[in-house]
């Protein structure tokens, strides 16, 4: 039976809202597929705005891969501004796909990819909006299976109320494989409802059903053990892991926006994985192993990208993109291949010990010379052996005068503040080496003509990192500290003028927090704070920390004993029984690594070190060099 559009409602309200394009649809590459024809239909979603919404990575993939299937379909939606979101409630018009702006309650699946715990309650106004219950245990067969996936997922439990199932990892096989389910599901008429839906969903071990699990608690609020409460539920839910990129070269077609996006380019993601082992790393260490796609398919699929979108910018991602063991002849075929015309290349995330300027020149052939960013993360050479990040200060004055010298006038520098083991000092150590990098710039190219940008985060430990029983530093000291590096800025009347300063205070910090390492009593502040307004908490102008402490003294949760306390070594953790395929072991032996400053190599050009992924998960570190080149497309 058809579903209605919702256009005709929705049109109505838009030239009452800011930014009305956003939610009209209709975008280059975007599908819309009949209805009648399908059996198992997708609405997913990146719960932020359109504008950092549509750009997501895993979202388009995974849009672009359910629609090639048969009798499937996959519609996107996105979090509206509370300026749409009361005209929608005031006018009963519920939350609405872009593409053919069908009523999101109407799906089979209704898909969420979390990149950041920020965006939880974005996902209660989502399903408010929609008319499905905030409660996965009040949902009837006539609501969609909610399910989360991303980075975020890997510790689902503070949203566990909330979904009724979450997916660990790669989401591209397992998306068919859900689909497979539902479709084999519904052709034998739906049999059990809802509840038996999902268990055929949780015994193939690759979806996580929080329903299935029950929680005990110590009495001093420890995690006692999480343990199935029905037969055939795994004791333990795997991540999944997409061994041969090659074959799954998308997107093909990646949409192209509307109204102004955070990104405008197409992106290659040109290796997944990364095992430089930086320890605050949680996508470094999720995401295991390294897996490079070919030369030959990166060149095919920017070819076939650039012609379906017309974009003038490629960006070839990783968490490491210049780690690639053909970055070189990469960057060299696809300067050569583009030279003359309009298509630039650029290389997002570099380390400092990877970049070389042969690699940055062949980036800028067309002219463009935009700033370079570097991620040293701590300010002393004692805070980078902490978090493995193995970047000696002269790395970095070597590297940044290298790329002054060629023609580069600005650099930015990213660090962190609150990392385990911090002092005062390491921080200082910021204002020191930037000063370092802008007294070696003026001395290399002869001019005063040179900026050094330092932007700085607050750290947050993560789960399934090495870091995920340390405590968190408290926002009264990462601000004190950060406090003091300004002053240490401004009042350098010989370089301060020359480096800017960028930084967030650590009350957000605190809050990310809360949730990354949050379990299930956890989603009772979520809840709360939801209902006292809480809306785009990524935004700093949307958010606000006194409603989230308010909504855990309402919950009765301690924030400091989920943030700041520091855990033990056999305490059972909230994501322990979801498998990354790290072995715990190994984790809390590189935390102790961590404490007394002792570095670890990478696996990819030394021997293995026993993380436990590729044994655990079956996989394997996939790199080359291929030995091929690309060639011209045309003779230019």
């Amino acid at each position: 039976m058809s579903v209605e559009s919702l256009f005709p409602r929705l049109e109505a309200l838009l030239h009452k809202v800011q930014k009305p394009i956003q939610y009209v649809g209709g975008e280059l590459n975007s599908t819309v597929k009949d209805w009648d024809e399908t059996t198992v239909r997708w609405a997913l979603m990146y719960p932020d705005a359109y504008e950092v919404g549509l750009p997501n990575q895993g979202v388009q993939i995974l849009y672009e891969i359910l629609n090639e299937l048969p009798e499937t379909l996959a519609e996107r939606t996105y979090s509206v501004w509370p300026d749409l979101e009361a005209l929608m409630r005031s006018e009963g018009v519920p939350q609405f796909t872009v593409d053919a702006h069908r009523p999101v309650r109407a799906f089979d699946v209704f898909g969420l990819s979390f990149s950041t715990e920020l965006g939880y309650t974005n996902m209660l106004t989502a399903l408010d909006l929609a008319g499905i219950p905030l409660e996965a245990a009040d949902r009837g067969d006539d609501d969609p299976i909610v399910l989360a996936g991303g980075h975020a997922a890997f510790n689902p439990e503070p949203v566990a109320d909330f979904l009724d199932a979450a997916v660990l990892g790669d989401g591209e096989q397992i998306a068919i494989a859900i689909t497979e389910v539902i479709r084999e599901w519904k052709a034998e008429g739906s049999p059990g409802g809802r509840d038996e839906l999902l268990m055929r969903l949780a015994e193939s071990g690759g979806v996580y059903v929080p329903k299935f699990y029950d929680v005990d608690y110590h009495a001093d609020g420890r995690i006692q053990r999480v343990a199935p409460n029905r037969s055939g539920v795994p004791w333990r839910v795997h991540k999944h892991t997409v061994m041969d990129l090659d074959e799954w070269p998308y997107p093909k077609k990646p949409l192209v926006p509307l109204a102004e996006t955070v990104h405008e380019r197409f992106s290659v993601e040109i290796f997944r994985g990364c095992t430089r082992g930086c320890r605050f790393c949680q996508a470094g260490m999720i995401t295991r192993p390294v897996r490079e796609r070919s030369i030959t398919t990166i060149g095919d699929m920017v070819e076939a990208g650039v012609k379906a979108s017309g974009f003038n910018e490629v960006g070839l991602l990783s968490l490491s993109s210049a780690d690639h063991s053909e970055i070189g002849e990469v960057a060299k075929g696809l300067a050569d291949r583009y030279e003359g015309t309009s298509t630039s290349l650029s290389l997002p995330s570099t380390r400092v010990d990877a970049f070389n300027i042969d690699l940055a020149n062949e980036f800028s052939r067309n002219g463009r010379r935009s700033g370079l960013t570097f991620a040293p993360e701590g300010g002393s050479e004692r805070m980078r052996k902490v978090i493995n990040k193995m970047v000696t200060e002269e790395d970095l004055i070597r590297t940044v005068t290298t790329a002054y010298t060629q023609g580069w006038r600005q650099v930015k520098l990213y660090f962190m503040c609150g990392l385990p083991t911090e002092e005062d000092a390491d921080v200082l150590g910021i204002a020191d080496l930037a000063k370092k990098v802008i007294k070696a710039g003026r001395e290399a190219t002869g001019s005063r003509d040179v900026r050094c940008t330092v932007s700085i985060g607050g750290f947050v430990p993560k789960p399934h990192t090495p870091f995920q029983w340390a405590g968190q530093a408290d926002h009264e000291t990462v601000d004190r500290r950060l406090r003091a590096l300004k002053d240490a800025l401004r009042n350098d009347k010989q370089y301060g003028r020359a480096i800017g300063l960028r930084y967030h205070d650590g009350k957000p910090s605190i809050v990310e927090g809360l949730l990354s390492r949050g379990d299930r009593r956890v989603g009772k502040v979520i809840r709360a704070v939801w209902e006292g307004g809480g809306r785009f908490d990524g935004w700093s102008e949307h958010f606000s920390y006194q409603r989230w402490m308010d909504g855990a003294a309402e919950a009765g949760i301690d924030v400091d004993w989920y943030t700041t306390r520091e855990r033990e070594e056999n305490e059972v953790l909230p994501w322990d029984h979801l498998d990354a395929g790290l072995d715990r072991e190994w984790l809390w032996q590189d935390w102790q690594d961590a404490v007394n400053d002792v570095e670890v190599e990478d696996c990819r050009w030394t021997p293995c070190y026993d993380c436990g992924v590729c044994p655990t998960m079956g996989t394997e570190i996939q790199i080359g060099p291929t030995g091929k080149k690309l060639l011209p497309l045309t003779v230019v």
